[in-house]
């Protein structure tokens, strides 16, 4: 026994020396060599065959420890009395609006576990847009909006006709969640569909770099802040963008992770320690992390543990042990926490039950939570992350206060909302309990006066969002004059979409503010002359030399590249659109962004973000490149898109495309700048070009206008007999071809007069009609409107057949106002890899079905004989047994 207790002397000796010895480094040479030393000595011992555990997870307490606690620079009652009117208004909101129309939803947990992070920061941390440092940005956990609407109100910014009408906007009321496009003048940015927050908050970090580099707009003095829940860090989107925080050196970044520990509909690590999982994944990531876990009230309680028995016993506290000392109180307390152990029993022995249940976390101490975020705001090497510990419905007691129920509260009986008055010291009388009065101090009372000058001094209210972007000219007919006129030379319309670029590039004006993002298929789309044009940027330039240095389009980085080549990550690269295309609102400045991407991984793959984009007013355009289902040769079922179209339409702010010639890219791309930089509509453009090479028709005279709204007419029918049957023939994107080469064989071989024209867009022309027929239902005495594809098919009689390299539901969408009968080709059915000529004619969109499809129809009006079509069908080689696509 002696000797054992000999040799434990005899380690804590030697353990002692060498941590004396490490105090010493960092005393006479800093932190910095700390860390450099504890480093050296792991790689020594990696050297030596040890196996050292790693420094992923510190001990359950805070990371700021007291001694190292900054001063508050506030009045911390006073702001509890302003906090406690918050809670109590956005509480009023929530429960009153679902009173007055039951149904409408809402959230009051969120707010009450985030208010305290929220308004220390709105105190005294987070820069407005008139600081002169420049303002921060900030993402706030969406469902926690009732506590913005409510410091809103307070500093005048708000009704209490607004408040009164939460979620009824079409009323003059208050959206839901943060929602720019609602309310484009109050939200900077939308949160809530899960996931999407984190991700664009971190290219949103790089997007402000990006433009400090290239002396664009200086934000160098500007940070990011995105308010995130523990449960939305389970979307891929969330943990997915760590590395590329880290790697971009996004000192300008701070995520605070809102650990209520409790999702939806139960904990989010009932049986583990979510905090601790996250330290793990962001230190191992090389973020900065601030654990905010213990409130003031725990230090006294930690100064008397000198044996490390609390620190050791919350190292093993699991989520759904502490879920339950939250609602039990002080009782559960005592015996989970401090129940195992004596000597922990006599740690808490003088204080009582009702003292123990307000042992709170540190997420709510606004003293623990400036100091992290004070720590955080100096930050300026790598991304930090707050995880900051609170109680899910903080306040609401029995009303849903740390329970599993708390994320669905939306209503309180008397009793609760009594509890909830009183814990919060709120001023209303039994008499007003019931109608949950909003509650505002008088305009000359200290709160009022403090809250303001709050945020006057750090640049004036937040969330607030202005776009003031200078209006830029947009390019005149130099940029599309050499394209108008066609050219017997093949080219594919990704080769003249880049050549647009290029020319843009070139703009002394426009050119700096145009935008090429691309996700690692810049050869693929032949953009890799822009490498050494513009170059492609990087945080920290080029340091190495790249092996096709010699070459004349080599891989060329630099710190004020233009170029945003975002490595194979189409959420990553549609946040850099999004960063980049509300530029005018985030830092007053227009960027025009050029996203291309394989079309099949857009809308399919990251739809909610481009929907998103929709939300916070983007501008910019989306280039779908290798599109359609049967142009892309050989790849097959999981890169042939023939759905992308059907996708867009459904996006309201979206005007999308598929032109099959040059003249209409380069119309499209005219149009849709004089729109964002000229007239600063904030409107999507969506292209999908092709990498097929064919000759390119000039536009006919006076088509313009067509190419803009969605069809003209390419081709007359050939010079023949006025008796002839007519049909009229509908191709766009490179299926184009198949419906010249059927106009040929049909006039030819079978004496039917076709003419052509070129849809570029059927989803305009479908929401024109729409709008038309929504007119004329609105005013049926006033004169019709006619739409558009009427007036243009109407002009000749006959049959339309319209073919697609996408679903028959692209063209179908226009059938309704389409004068004559119609028929549908498109590309229904998964993918195959083949040749073109093949996959076109098992999809059956090919020149011989088109010409079918034609002769079909004449043949059912009487126009074609038993006897022809029998004929056309030897000689077209249609095989009617044939097994649907649809169905193959």
């Amino acid at each position: 026994m002696e000797e054992r207790q000999d040799e434990g002397s005899a380690l804590d000796l030697e353990n002692q020396d060498w941590t004396e010895s490490l105090d010493d480094v960092r005393a006479l040479r800093g932190d910095r060599r700390a860390v450099e030393l504890i480093a050296h000595l792991g790689a020594h011992a990696q050297k030596l065959g040890l196996s050292v555990p790693p420094f992923v997870n510190t001990p359950y307490v805070n990371t700021i420890p007291l001694s190292r606690q900054p001063e508050y620079p506030g009045d911390i009652e006073m702001e509890e009395r302003i906090r406690h009117v918050f809670r109590w208004n956005a509480m009023a909101m929530v429960v009153g609006a679902n009173k007055r129309n039951s149904g409408l939803g809402g959230h009051i947990a969120t707010y009450a576990s985030v208010a305290t992070l929220f308004e220390v920061g709105l105190h005294h941390v987070f820069k407005g847009p008139d600081h002169p440092s420049g303002g921060d940005h900030l993402w706030f956990q969406g469902h926690a909006a009732p506590g913005l609407y409510a410091r809103a109100f307070m500093e005048g910014r708000l009704s209490v006709e607004q408040l009164e009408k939460f979620r009824r906007e079409l009323s003059g009321g208050l959206s839901s969640y943060p929602h720019p496009y609602l309310m484009p003048q109050f939200w900077q940015y939308p949160t809530v569909s899960m996931g999407l927050g984190p991700i664009m908050s971190a290219y949103q970090a790089r997007f402000l770099q990006y433009l400090n580099r290239r002396g664009i707009a200086n934000t160098a003095q500007s940070k990011v802040w995105a308010f995130l829940g523990d449960g939305e860090m389970d979307e891929p989107e969330s943990t997915g963008v760590l590395g590329f925080a880290a790697r971009e050196r996004l000192g300008n970044l701070v995520w605070v992770i809102n650990c209520n520990l409790q999702r939806l509909d139960g904990p989010v690590r009932g049986n583990g320690k979510v905090i601790q999982e996250f330290e793990r994944l962001f230190r191992g990531a090389g973020w900065s992390v601030i654990k905010v876990l213990w409130g003031r009230r725990w230090d006294p309680l930690f100064e008397a543990d000198r044996d490390g028995l609390l620190v050791d016993r919350l190292n093993r506290l699991l989520d759904g042990e502490w879920q339950k000392c939250v609602v039990e109180g002080g009782p559960a307390i005592r015996k989970i926490i401090f129940g195992e152990d004596p000597r922990l029993e006599k740690i808490v022995e003088h204080l009582s039950d009702e003292e123990l249940s307000r042992l709170a976390p540190g997420g709510h101490d606004s003293r623990k939570v400036y100091a992290a975020l004070q720590a955080a705001a100096a930050e300026t090497d790598r991304p930090t992350v707050i995880l900051a510990q609170t109680i899910k419905g903080y306040g609401l007691g029995s009303a849903g206060e740390g329970m599993n129920i708390s994320h669905q509260q939306k209503k309180l009986d008397e009793e609760q909302l009594r509890a909830f008055r009183d814990r919060f010291d709120i001023s209303v009388s039994e008499e007003e309990l019931e109608n949950m009065p909003f509650l505002r101090f008088d305009e000359s009372s200290p709160e009022v006066t403090y809250v303001r000058d709050r945020r006057e001094e750090l640049g004036g209210p937040l969330p607030q969002r202005r776009s003031q972007a200078a209006a830029l000219d947009a390019p005149g007919d130099d940029l599309v004059r050499e394209y108008l006129a066609g050219s017997d030379r093949p080219a594919t319309t990704t080769a003249v979409m880049v050549r647009i670029i290029s020319k843009l590039l070139k703009d002394p004006k426009l050119g700096p503010r145009i935008v090429p993002i691309v996700p690692d298929e810049a050869r693929t789309f032949g953009m890799d002359a822009l490498f050494r044009q513009i170059g492609i940027y990087s945080s920290v330039g080029q340091l190495y030399e790249p092996v096709d240095a010699s070459g004349l389009l080599y891989y060329r980085e630099a710190e004020d590249g233009q170029m945003l080549q975002e490595g194979i990550s189409e959420a990553g690269a549609t946040s850099s659109f999004i960063a980049a295309g509300t530029s005018h609102a985030s830092v007053q400045e227009q960027m025009i962004p050029f996203y291309f991407f394989y079309s099949m991984f857009g809308f399919q793959r990251v739809g909610d973000a481009i929907w998103a984009a929709q939300d916070v007013r983007a501008r910019g355009f989306l280039v779908g490149g290798t599109s359609g289902r049967t142009t892309l040769n050989g790849e097959g079922l999981q890169h042939q898109d023939g759905h992308s179209h059907v996708f867009a339409s459904a996006y309201p702010r979206v005007v999308s495309y598929d032109p099959a010639f040059a003249s209409e890219v380069a119309l499209i791309v005219q149009d849709g700048l004089r729109r964002m930089v000229q007239e600063q509509e904030d409107v999507i453009y969506y292209l999908t070009v092709t990498n097929e090479a064919y000759p390119q028709l000039p536009l006919p005279e006076g088509n313009r206008e067509g190419v803009l709204k969605g069809l003209y007419r390419v081709e007359p029918a050939p010079a023949g007999p006025d008796e002839r049957p007519r049909v009229q023939l509908l191709g766009s994107g490179a299926i184009m071809t198949q419906v010249l080469e059927a106009q040929r064989i049909l006039a030819e071989d079978w004496g039917v007069a076709a003419s052509v024209w070129s849809a570029t867009s059927y989803t305009e022309l479908r929401r024109d009609a729409l709008r038309v027929e929504r007119h004329n239902l609105l005013h049926p005495k006033a004169r019709a409107q006619t739409p558009y594809v009427t007036e243009c098919l109407g002009e000749d009689s006959g049959l339309v057949v319209a073919a697609s390299d996408f679903m028959r539901a692209l063209p179908d969408g226009i059938a309704p106002w389409v004068p004559v009968p119609m028929v549908c080709l498109g590309t229904d059915g998964l993918g195959r890899s083949d040749t073109r000529p093949a996959l076109r004619a098992y999809f059956e969109v090919d020149a011989p079905h088109v010409a079918w499809a034609a002769l079909v129809g004449l043949y059912r009006q009487g126009h074609v004989t038993p006897e022809t079509l029998s004929q056309a069908r030897e000689k077209l080689g249609i095989d009617g047994d044939k097994r649907d696509p649809l169905a193959d």
